[in-house]
């Protein structure tokens, strides 16, 4: 192939210089037909004039350098903008001295706006930069590869292979063994090179702290020190990826009399992505050479997984969002994780980058009509709904509801209790999001039903914030729907939660309006639930009698109406109430019959009731207290509730104290405090301050 022919399709083979931001923006110098035109391979192009530690990835290219025998071989990947070509020019830029036989740099073209580089084209380019005359080129892919192999074995050099299109492109360009180093960068992780031996390095947006190092050097250190914190939060709003904040830099340091604070403004209020552009630099245009080079199924997953509510999600919500099988969508997904759209956090579990995510319904929006993306939300809020009733089935399996997603029961995917109770943790604020959203689209059955099968969970974890904030959303729903035996039971859901908060009046209040709901429903279970619940607002304002009196009339209509468990359950609460007022061998009595019956029906229950004996136990001086004790705290980390574990270790606290076991009542308390914090419980408070009056353990002799 002669020189002419080649000199047809420009390559891009070296850097002359880099731009003074970390985006490693580039001129290049175009091959031509004459040699000499060429910068000769010693010729190592300048470090970035503006760049942020990057002192993890650095250390970690150093270990792979210092480790190797033989050609080094790395890969980086990383979303468009993040840095990589800056971080691999900083990295090549810093060993330059154990590499005298110089560096060769190609630009592969993966997102260029002419077709990727060929191999055969990069390797002429590279031969002529190593001494060979263009007369003496040989001719096609395998005779340059076998010629540049040979120059290059046992030499020293380094090689940039920059913004790859993938392992096959890049592969003929790996020279031989060697002193040598090879980085290539890319948008895809280059899976394919580790046939070669590759080491691979995923690069992450960058620290606040590297952030603002990044905007000061920009910028200038005295006009961010002025506004550190709103230098900070400009940080964060650029979610520490390189090109927004050069973007951003650019912008300040053209406006040098516009403060931080109105640009921090100008990403709140407005659309980020529309926000972050200067002159010809668009975060938007980098992200849309990733996204319109995807194939077809893996952009419309790219667009339809951004209506998600959270920006991270399981397989199977994204595909309930696109409309196919899990096992159908999961190469998609993988396409996007391959080219850094999406990462993927665990097994099947993946995030957006906030801007990413913010790309992605832009496209979504552009491509999609409204009628096709309110149904890709809807089949998700139903998904969530119905795996949340499947978990409630699981924690609760007798318990009467009246939604629809509970007429039949589901087949459940929890084998176990903590099963269940595990996934509505990692998913509980994607759920309290999904309530929101079928809240905005009116979309009120939902709305009210997740509320239902939502209730298990905050009895096993609280989460107040979040339990408040749903039947916030759901009573209004209910009351929408014409339910009134659905608004009544949220109602009784609420007092719960205003209970434990010691809203005491609040709950009372909810519960004289439900009774009438419940009335008028002709609801006789409801009613028999809202006393139970009520009985524990007046006991919580100190009227034990009138709490007794609440649970014997809820214990009559559960036992008339043959719910024999619920029927246990007020026995249960009598026997604390007795306790209270000091009937602890009544209340040993009841909470013993009652234990007898939840140990084979309710194994939860059954451990809130040996709890309830334990206290009783320490309080009279029990001996067998422990025992009890110990056999409650197994069921509640074999059934992994922390809040009922919380509950045995308050207890086991004070057992300890009462033995004067100082050291040990500190331990249990403190486990206790933490439990209970993480829900927001108010019994954390309670504890920590029975913690700080306990006198400092005696330390023993040494």
């Amino acid at each position: 192939m002669s020189m002419a022919a080649a000199s047809e399709k420009p390559v891009h083979i070296k850097v002359s210089r880099i731009l003074s931001t970390e985006i490693g923006s580039a001129d290049h110098v175009i091959i031509t037909e004459k040699a000499h035109d060429l910068p000769k391979p010693s010729q190592l192009p300048p470090p970035p004039r503006t760049f942020v530690s990057r002192t993890e990835e650095l250390s970690r290219l150093d270990q792979w350098l210092n480790e190797s025998d033989g050609t080094l071989v790395v890969a980086i990947s990383g979303t468009g903008g993040v840095g990589k070509s800056t971080l691999a020019l900083r990295w090549l830029h810093g060993v330059r001295h154990r590499f005298p036989d110089g560096m060769l740099y190609a630009d592969l073209g993966a997102y260029s706006s002419i077709e990727p580089a060929d191999p055969e084209h990069i390797l002429e380019a590279f031969l002529l930069a190593l001494g060979i005359p263009a007369s003496n080129m040989p001719t096609g892919l395998p005779q340059r590869q076998a010629l540049f192999r040979s120059l290059t074995s046992g030499r020293a050099h380094t090689f940039l292979l920059d913004d790859a299109v993938s392992a096959a492109q890049a592969r003929p360009l790996l020279p031989a063994h060697g002193n040598n180093v090879v980085v290539v960068t890319s948008r895809r992780r280059l899976s394919g090179l580790s046939l070669e031996g590759a080491a691979f390095l995923d690069l992450h947006p960058m620290s606040i702290k590297d952030s603002v190092q990044l905007l000061t050097k920009i910028v200038g250190a005295d006009r961010l020190d002025r506004e550190r914190n709103q230098a900070e939060e400009l940080a964060r709003l650029c979610e520490g990826m390189p090109i927004a904040l050069s973007v951003v830099g650019a912008r300040l340091s053209a406006r040098p009399h516009r403060p931080v604070s109105r640009e921090v403004g100008a990403l709140r209020s407005g659309d980020r992505l529309a926000t972050l552009t200067h002159d010809d630099s668009s975060v938007s245009a980098v992200f849309d050479l990733s996204y319109f080079a995807l194939k077809r199924p893996s952009a419309r997953a790219y667009r339809f997984c951004s209506l998600h509510p959270g920006r991270q999600f399981g397989l199977s919500a994204a595909a309930a969002a696109v409309g196919e099988e899990p096992d159908e969508l999961e190469e998609s997904l993988g396409e996007l994780v391959d080219c850094n759209l999406i990462a993927e956090v665990s097994d099947r579990r993946y995030k957006f980058h906030s801007l990413l995510y913010a790309h992605a319904r832009q496209q979504a929006e552009r491509s999609d009509g409204p009628d096709e993306r309110e149904a890709a939300v809807r089949r998700m809020a139903e998904w969530y709904l119905d795996r949340s009733a499947a978990a409630d089935f699981t924690l609760r399996p007798t318990r009467r509801r009246v939604g629809s997603r509970f007429r039949t029961r589901p087949e459940s995917p929890f084998p176990s209790h903590r099963d269940a109770l595990r996934w509505l943790a990692e998913e509980r604020h994607n759920l309290l999001a999904m309530v929101q959203t079928a809240d905005e689209h009116g979309w009120d059955d939902v709305t009210w039903e997740f509320c239902e099968a939502m209730w298990g969970f905050f009895l096993h974890a609280r989460h107040y914030d979040d339990w408040l904030q749903i039947h916030e959303l759901g009573i209004p729903a209910a009351q929408r729907t014409g339910n009134l035996t659905a608004e009544a039971r949220l109602r009784t859901q609420l007092i719960v939660a205003l209970t434990h908060l010691r809203r005491f009046d609040d709950a009372l209040g909810e519960g004289a309006v439900a009774l009438s709901l419940a009335a008028n429903a002709n609801d006789e279970f409801t009613k028999a639930a809202l006393l139970f619940e009520l009985a524990g607002a007046v006991e919580g304002k100190g009227d034990l009698q009138a709490a007794l009196r609440y649970l014997r009339q809820a214990e009559v209509l559960r036992e008339r109406i043959g719910t024999e468990r619920a029927a246990a359950l007020c026995r249960r609460r009598i026997g604390e109430v007795l306790a209270k007022l000091g009937h602890h061998d009544e209340a040993v009595a009841i909470l013993l019959e009652v234990a007898e019956y939840m140990s084979t029906t309710d194994r939860a229950e059954y451990a809130r009731v040996l709890t309830r004996l334990g206290a009783i136990y320490v309080r009279t001086g029990r001996q067998d207290a422990s025992t009890v004790l110990a056999e409650a705290l197994g069921i509640a980390r074999e059934l992994g509730s922390p809040l009922y574990e919380a509950g045995v270790l308050a207890v086991l606290g004070d057992a300890a104290q009462q033995q004067g076991n100082i050291a040990e009542a500190q331990h249990h308390w403190a486990a206790a405090v933490e439990i209970y914090s993480r829900g927001g419980d108010p019994k954390a408070e309670e504890l920590s301050a029975r913690l700080s009056s306990l006198p400092s353990p005696r330390k023993s002799d040494s």
